[in-house]
């Protein structure tokens, strides 16, 4: 027994990552690149075993984030999603009443014949409230996300997805989990986590969450990657794609970002547009409204958007920058040279 306790207590260091670099360096291999100041908060996160609160746009990796953190640390992944209704049973548990009936039904002769000595209905009842006939166990207890993350003997990732689409009252339910790391079933007690899960919430910043809940985790405002680092995303989720078709897109989607859209494009869509790009070539016809499908998702949006690209009104980048060109250049020089390197960028012009 003391062997497997070693065993295990190794293999939980072993999950940690031992500084921000090396967690960095863990998530680009599976694919995510992360900037330095959020590798050094997600780092500090998983040390210290506080929840981390990922506020900020639709679309800008937060949920990718918790999914690469567990494939890059070995850990299962646990998700809940939330969204408007979600309720405790589907958060945290609910007994198996099927089998609960089940049990009952087989034991329906045991419990007669110890009955049957009682002489009136109230002595009866009252004797079999006393009796425990083994209905309320942990066998017939369905564990949600929330219970499963606790009672799970590994290390899990808990991923609690859009947040803010739930109401108050379910994030009062969550408090214990986050604060304790323990779910409280009446019926059996309190359960408390058997391995230390690392729990990553996210909020698209539709309302403004609880202080109980921001009070408990430690809080990261994730934005829209700059024009260099998408560019190496999209690079490292589509490495078929052409240098010259990423910063195409890549500068596309800042411009969009710009604009009052009422939804403004995805890194993951700038990643299918990318792909597209490549496919339809710089010289086919209806290349831009083409793309627009893949970035732009609303037809008012669409219209805004071909209107503004028309007339050269969506000059300047999304953070208030220079202008960056269709091709990726700017006054400062190519958004290539800053992804990719002065060499790739110059062979780049030559193709």
């Amino acid at each position: 027994m003391a062997e497997l306790a070693d065993m295990s207590q190794t293999d939980a260091d072993a999950s940690v990552f031992d500084d921000p670099e090396s967690l960095a360096e863990a998530l680009r291999g599976e694919g995510y690149v992360i900037d330095r100041n959020l590798s050094v908060v997600v780092h500090l996160a998983t040390v210290l075993g506080r929840p981390l609160l990922l506020e900020g746009p639709a679309g800008v990796g937060k949920t990718e984030l918790a999914k690469s953190l567990a494939a890059a640390s070995g850990r299962r992944l646990i998700r809940l999603q939330c969204y408007e209704g979600l309720d405790d049973a589907r958060a945290l548990y609910e007994w198996d009443y099927a089998r609960q009936l089940l049990h009952v039904q087989m034991l329906r002769d045991r419990i007669t014949a110890e009955l049957s000595g009682y002489e009136d209905l109230s002595s009866a009842s009252a004797a079999l409230a006393r009796t425990n006939v083994g209905v309320f166990t942990e066998d017939f207890l369905v564990a949600r996300p929330l219970l499963a993350a606790i009672l799970s003997p590994e290390p899990v990732v808990l991923l609690i997805d859009e947040i803010d689409r739930t109401d108050e009252a379910m994030e009062a339910v969550m408090l214990e989990v986050l604060a304790e790391r323990q779910v409280t079933v009446p019926e059996l007690g309190t359960f408390t986590a058997r391995s230390e899960p690392w729990i990553v919430l996210t909020s698209n910043d539709t309302r403004e969450l609880s202080a109980a809940l921001k009070r408990r985790c430690i809080h990261f405002s994730v934005d829209y990657p700059d024009s260099a680092r998408e560019c190496e995303i999209v690079a490292s989720r589509a490495p078929d794609v052409e240098e010259a078709a990423v910063v195409d897109v890549v500068g596309l989607a800042g411009r969009l970002r710009k604009l009052p859209l009422r939804k403004s494009p995805s890194v993951a869509e700038v990643i299918d547009a990318a792909r597209a790009a490549s496919i339809l070539g710089d010289d086919s016809p209806g290349r831009t409204r083409a793309l627009l499908s893949l970035l732009v998702k609303f037809g008012a949006d669409v219209d805004t958007a071909l209107e503004h690209l028309s007339t050269g009104n969506a000059s300047t980048s999304a953070s208030g920058g220079p202008e960056i060109a269709a091709d990726g250049s700017s006054p400062r020089g190519s958004v290539t040279s800053a992804a990719f390197g002065a060499g790739r960028a110059r062979s780049s012009s030559r193709r």
